[in-house]
């Protein structure tokens, strides 16, 4: 019974969208500027460093929480885990902002950290690794993301959360087809790129 409202209150609280009202508050309208997105990688870019790490943490605790609250509330793991992923969801199709969002980076991250520490681990060694090599977010959020499902796949994690994990992981790769199309063609923009 506690299902269904919980799946509801997870969408909403992932559906809060830190980056646009951050954004606003400097003047500035995310989905204006940039990529449009409304992510912390934008904010970073339009707003600056600090706004865009507050945006990424709030991100992060977004899928947590959702987690954590389903738990609390008495539901199993696997219908927790259901919770996490209408946060990811809620972020990426917000209704604050006509159903945009953002790709769901970091919301997954944290969805992940709470249900399976080691692939959410494996997630942002990678994922950090590979912008800090490459100063492309896009492909270390890929990259960062196909290792969590990798990691969930070879742990023995139970066959729900391996599949749990390579559903939000294929959402992410599609919220950023742009950017693979962008990388394919050698023209993605990399951090501290101008312009």
């Amino acid at each position: 019974m506690l299902l269904v409202p919980l799946l509801a209150l997870s969408y909403l609280l992932g559906s809060i969208p830190a980056a646009a009202w951050v954004a606003r508050a400097r003047g500035v309208d995310i989905r204006r500027v940039g990529s449009g997105n409304s992510g912390a990688t934008n904010v970073l870019r339009s707003v600056g460093k600090g706004p865009a790490v507050a945006v990424a943490v709030f991100d992060i605790v977004k899928g947590a929480l959702a987690v954590l609250i389903a738990r609390a509330a008495g539901l199993d793991d696997p219908q927790a885990a259901l919770c996490g992923a209408a946060a990811v969801i809620g972020h990426n199709f917000s209704p604050f902002l006509g159903f945009r969002g953002g790709k769901g980076v970091a919301t997954t991250f944290g969805t992940l950290v709470v249900l399976s520490p080691a692939a959410g681990l494996g997630m942002a060694v990678i994922g950090l690794l590979t912008v800090a090599l490459t100063r492309l977010v896009s492909a270390g959020s890929i990259l960062g993301g196909v290792t969590a499902a990798l990691i969930a796949w070879i742990t023995g994690q139970p066959l729900w959360l391996a599949l749990l994990v390579t559903a939000l992981v294929a959402l992410m790769v599609w919220q950023h087809r742009d950017n693979v199309s962008r990388l394919q063609a050698g023209n993605e923009r990399r951090l501290g790129d101008e312009g």
